[in-house]
């Protein structure tokens, strides 16, 4: 007995059919990335002490070390974090639009001194292709004044309001310039940036930073007495810190 045959047969699917399946496809895939970003993430969006601003107590300081690190705090403080920071890079500025002012507050109460490396490996997602090298440069230029208050302004503001987005323009010398004599760095400083006095400098500076990070290579990197922090899970890490 032969096996009864079906009268269906099948019809190819739509081109519409296709792209309306593969759409969907792709917002799932979009929301399930969106999850795992936020399950990631944890903690919170909440600004810690805002109001705060940057550091301003006139006793606060700031040197450029031999190797390009940027220091900043009171003299004699115990605790010292390391924070490894591209200037172009987008969770950088979340994290400093989140602790900044946490972190100023604690600088100018002694409790904490940051040591900022900066690494330059998004310049060529930046407009000009050298964007975060010059802004270490005009870093450098502003912190070798030691003028505390005035430097945290300026990193502050360019890591929140000031900092460029990936893949689109950028501030030139004479930009990151006005955005220092705004924080109120010296005349020194503001020709220092305009001229790019610390361009080579600046830019052996971020590849050595980037050496010491090794297989840590991402950025923000915040290392209390050696160990990585996850500053997007732990809220209370600056406090932390300054214990």
């Amino acid at each position: 007995m032969s096996k009864p045959t079906s009268k269906h047969t099948p019809q190819p699917v739509s081109s519409k059919t296709t792209y309306a399946l593969g759409a969907v496809a792709v917002a799932v895939l979009l929301l399930i990335v969106f999850a795992v970003y936020q399950w990631n993430r944890g903690g919170s969006d909440e600004v810690r002490n805002d109001g705060y601003g940057s550091s301003h107590d006139p006793a606060v300081s700031v040197a450029l070390d031999s190797d390009g690190a940027i220091v900043i705090g009171k003299p004699n403080v115990a605790k010292t974090i390391d924070v490894y920071e591209d200037p172009l890079c987008p969770a950088c500025g979340l994290m400093e639009k989140t602790y900044g002012q946490e972190i100023a507050q604690q600088v100018d109460q002694g409790k904490l001194t940051v040591r900022y490396r900066m690494v330059n490996f998004l310049d060529r997602s930046s407009g000009s292709k050298d964007y975060s090298t010059r802004a270490i440069a005009a870093n450098e230029c502003v912190a070798q004044a030691g003028d505390g208050p005035a430097y945290s302004k300026f990193h502050a503001l360019l890591f929140t309001t000031k900092q460029p987005s990936e893949g689109g323009s950028d501030h030139d010398n004479k930009e990151l310039a006005a955005i220092a004599k705004e924080s109120g760095a010296s005349d020194d400083a503001v020709t220092c940036i305009t001229k790019a006095d610390r361009l080579d400098p600046a830019r052996n500076h971020a590849e050595a930073a980037l050496k010491s990070l090794g297989d840590r290579a991402a950025t923000p990197t915040v290392l209390i007495d050696g160990k990585k922090v996850d500053v997007f899970k732990d809220t209370d890490w600056v406090l932390n810190a300054s214990k």
